[in-house]
């Protein structure tokens, strides 16, 4: 590799190792607030959510890493030509191979990574997120005994305990269970315990009574010493951990086993899946290609209507919008699994052209101007309320807002 190569392969590299750690803790925390409830609700750990919360990554990496690859290639060839070293690079005799070739290779290495991962770390993750998920469900010591507040346990039955005593028991239990559309049940207890009865989880209340309505009679009330409702049909239920095709590795996608439950249920899922899988490492070359046909070439800077970079970007962004749609609707429909395959190779296509073409790929005039005068008003706005926040005078935009 020559040292031009080497020194743009680096730069390209920098950009990349930036843009994708600050990327991906954007969306990883996003996704990491939607769970919060698995602490809040089922009692876990903090280890447990921190846990969880790391088997997220593996399923973010390959929806960041196209975009992170278009950011350092759209950015670095920006800066490039700024400071004209694309003119000094053309102007030197070196072919436009010698820009290309590291970018490629950079774009080659994140398509790895991203196969490796949603190929070979994903899927484990998945697994061990939902067994992780499944283990809080089927905790009833830590699910339902939580102090003050009511827990749902199945769909029409709620739980709520009002004390738990240092010896392990608990005070002032109330149950109540509708799960029969014709009778209602409420138990109250004075104090009870959850303990395990040949194997099975049973909440023994003592003391208490059970209020009874019927659908068309009056409320029945019967006084009891000692009740066990068994709450081990939810926990046995619980425990089972459903794996979907997203959880599956690429060797069963690749040969599912018939007897499966799940397949047997919805197998066009499953092949979704497996054509997702088999294109999704190719979007970070398709969006470095986008890239280098946006802003491989040196040009004026009077030429640019738009920064390369937002150009590349939206380009990409309808690309990738594109490739989750055709993927969705593979689930449901099996000819667009051709779709699947043919959104990447058409822009991967039409980049490769607009390259040997050396012309530039911009978006329309008409759209250029709107995102420009867009970003213009944003601009005024955002300089009117500095000025009105800090008491200064505020400037005149007639003519621009």
């Amino acid at each position: 590799m020559k040292v031009v190569e080497r020194y743009i392969l680096r730069r390209a590299f920098a950009v990349f190792a930036g843009a994708l750690f600050w990327t991906l803790a954007i969306v990883w925390t996003t996704q990491v607030l939607s769970r919060i409830d698995f602490v809040t609700t089922s009692g876990q750990s903090a280890m447990a959510f921190f846990e969880l919360a790391t088997l997220i990554l593996p399923s973010v990496i390959p929806v960041v890493v196209p975009f992170a690859v278009s950011i350092a290639v759209a950015q670095t060839l920006s800066m490039m030509n700024t400071d004209s070293e694309l003119v000094v690079i053309s102007a030197a005799g070196s072919s436009r191979m010698t820009t290309i070739r590291p970018i490629l290779l950079l774009a080659l290495g994140a398509s790895i990574l991203s196969f490796a991962v949603d190929n070979g770390v994903d899927p484990y993750a998945r697994q061990r997120a939902r067994e992780l998920v499944s283990e809080a469900r089927a905790d009833f010591l830590s699910t339902v005994v939580q102090e003050g507040s009511f827990r749902k346990v199945d769909e029409g039955l709620f739980v709520q305990i009002g004390e738990r005593r240092p010896d392990g028991r608990l005070g002032s239990i109330f149950v109540a269970d509708s799960r029969d559309k014709n009778i209602d049940f409420i138990y109250y207890a004075k104090d009870g315990a959850v303990i395990s009865r040949d194997g099975k989880n049973v909440l023994l209340m003592n003391d208490g009574v059970v209020h009874r309505k019927a659908v068309g009679a009056e409320v029945s009330i019967i006084r009891f010493h000692s009740y066990a409702f068994d709450l081990s049909a939810f926990s046995s239920e619980a425990q089972q951990v459903v794996l979907f095709a997203k959880d599956r590795t690429l060797g069963f996608l690749l040969n599912p086993d018939p007897n499966d439950p799940l397949y047997a249920k919805v197998p066009q899922q499953f092949r979704a899946e497996l054509h997702r899988r088999l294109t999704e490492w190719i979007y970070p070359l398709v969006f470095a290609l986008i890239a280098l046909a946006v802003a491989g070439d040196a040009r004026s800077h009077r030429e640019a209507r738009i920064h390369p970079l937002v150009t590349s970007l939206v380009i990409a962004l309808v690309a990738r919008w594109l490739g989750f749609f055709v993927s969705n609707e593979t689930q449901n429909t099996p000819s667009f699994a051709i779709a699947v395959y043919g959104v990447p190779i058409f822009f991967a296509a039409i980049s490769v052209w607009f390259i040997y073409k050396q012309r530039t790929m911009e978006l329309p005039i008409s759209w250029a101007e709107n995102l420009i005068a867009l970003f213009r008003r944003i601009g005024d706005r955002v300089i009117l309320l500095r000025h009105r926040l800090l008491g200064h005078p505020v400037p005149s935009t007639r003519g621009r807002l």
